[in-house]
């Protein structure tokens, strides 16, 4: 056990800042503290990384404390090279959707900045979790504020049902979730021990084959509503739509469920995995192409994005499918590079419907004209989640086609056909909504990017070059983490 417990430090910053926000009378008060709270906890993830030696495969920083002794179930949180860049990607992402709520949250602004804290501890607590059930409470507490900030400041007249519908599917995931997890815990006290909650003890007992088949299928399922994977997708678009479109931004630029899969479901079931290959593949072939296909028929730059954030989680898929080293070290880049990419596009498109009122290519036309800067933005992001070269896009998805090929050539040509069509639907319709003469009012009187988000969106658009052209530190980070993965496949 670590002696300076950093993982914890970012647990207890957000909500201590959730509460004063919400107790501070100035409700003005309440985005600065959110937004100091955020800079602290992402000097503590660099801190964290600092710490994180990458030559050293397994769970580091581990903090362990006795929470429910009786079942043998603790607080424990730490992290390896495959969890390891999440928390500072995702604290970033945290920042800008605080930045792109500056100026357009009015009602109720307290409340909206503490639940992005609470949601924001959440979401770095399932990144952190080593013990299920600790991992299942992260899990399922993300659905506290994402109700709440989807139906009090959702864009759409059907926002709450938009809430409703993500918060029922969700709890319909998390039920095969746990079911899989406690079938884990009693199979590897089979032999009359305890019952084993924690993540490293579950990797080093081996669970008897038929019991890995349906462990394997329960987290597939749990996990594939949030990836989501074809046909669990219906909550995404409609989210992208009558949701606020910043908090749309963290539903697509982190894929929890396709971290999920990476953490528990392939490597706490590895025979199942590999017997059950196909079935990984089909998934994330059917996402590419009906993603592909059906952002090419949107006529809103939101429900294409949300159409293209479901065809390139179907490349993390397949590159999970391929079960090699490659494969492995693309799709966790193609996650890392989703934070950046697609959660990019969201908040410059959140920016986009506060200044026009709306994202319909109809009501668009010429916006480079009066917003050069969010245009020049949006289109470097959307090459970067194409895999255009020079781009955090483009190693990964090199890495995830090269393994997709060795084993699974069909799934390889369909991955293809997916990218060619990324670039056809992105770009037809940037040009329909960006180029051209500006005639719509609203956009002709819209204002560019002001100060403070032209810094976040340099920052997105740095590290996107940054890590295109120099991918390697980030897969000597995940490398080792990555082969230890792979040795439980054998």
């Amino acid at each position: 056990m670590d002696s300076l417990p950093l993982l914890s430090l970012m647990f207890l910053t957000l909500p201590l800042g959730a509460a004063l926000a919400w107790l501070l009378p100035r409700p003005e008060s309440a985005r600065v503290i959110a937004l100091g709270t955020a800079v602290v906890d992402l000097v503590v993830a660099i801190a964290a990384v600092v710490a994180f030696d990458p030559a050293q495969p397994g769970f580091q920083l581990v903090e362990k404390y006795p929470w429910i002794p009786s079942l043998n179930i603790h607080y424990m949180v730490g992290i390896d090279g495959i969890s390891l860049l999440f928390l500072p990607a995702a604290i970033l992402l945290f920042i800008g959707v605080i930045l792109a709520s500056w100026n357009s949250v009015h009602t109720l602004p307290r409340l909206y900045y503490s639940l992005l804290m609470l949601l924001e501890t959440a979401t770095l607590g399932v990144f952190c979790a080593l013990d299920s059930v600790l991992f299942f409470l992260f899990w399922e507490f993300t659905l506290v504020p994402l109700y709440f900030l989807i139906s009090l400041w959702g864009v759409g007249a059907n926002r709450r049902h938009a809430a409703m519908k993500y918060t029922l599917v969700m709890l319909a995931g998390g039920v095969p979730l746990l079911f899989g997890f406690l079938v884990l815990a009693f199979g590897a006290a089979a032999g009359g021990g305890p019952l084993v909650f924690d993540l490293p003890t579950l990797l080093r007992v081996p669970l008897p084959s038929d019991l890995q088949y349906l462990v394997f299928l329960l987290l597939l399922v749990g996990f594939g509503v949030k990836v989501p994977v074809f046909p669990l997708h219906t909550w995404l678009p409609l989210i992208a739509i009558e949701g606020p479109a910043a908090v749309a931004a963290l539903l697509t630029g982190m894929k929890l469920g396709a971290y999920g899969l990476i953490r528990f479901a392939v490597p706490l079931a590895p025979t199942a995995a590999q017997e059950l290959h196909w079935l990984l593949a089909g998934l994330g072939v059917l996402a590419i192409l009906y993603g592909a296909a059906a952002a090419l028929a949107q006529t809103n730059l939101r429900r294409m994005l949300a159409y293209a954030s479901l065809s390139h989680v179907g490349l993390v898929v397949l590159g999970i499918a391929s079960f090699n080293l490659q494969g492995l070290q693309g799709a966790v880049l193609q996650l890392l590079n989703f934070t950046l990419a697609a959660g990019g596009l969201f908040l410059l498109a959140s920016h986009l419907h506060h200044r026009t009122g709306s994202t319909d290519i109809a009501s668009l036309g010429g916006v480079a004209r009066t917003m050069p800067w969010l245009s020049s933005f949006f289109l470097l992001y959307g090459l970067a989640g194409m895999g255009l070269p020079g781009t955090s896009g483009f190693p990964a998805e090199l890495l995830i086609l090269m393994s997709t090929f060795k084993d699974h050539a069909g799934a390889g040509l369909a991955a293809l056909v997916g990218m060619v069509a990324s670039a056809v639907y992105f770009l037809a319709i940037y040009r329909r909504a960006f180029l051209g003469p500006a005639t719509r009012p609203a956009v002709l009187t819209a204002e560019d990017l002001r100060p403070r988000e032209l810094w976040l969106a340099l920052t997105f658009a740095l590290l996107i070059i940054l890590f295109g052209f120099f991918p390697a530190p980030l897969l000597d980070l995940i490398r080792p983490a990555a082969e230890a993965w792979l040795a439980r496949l054998g």
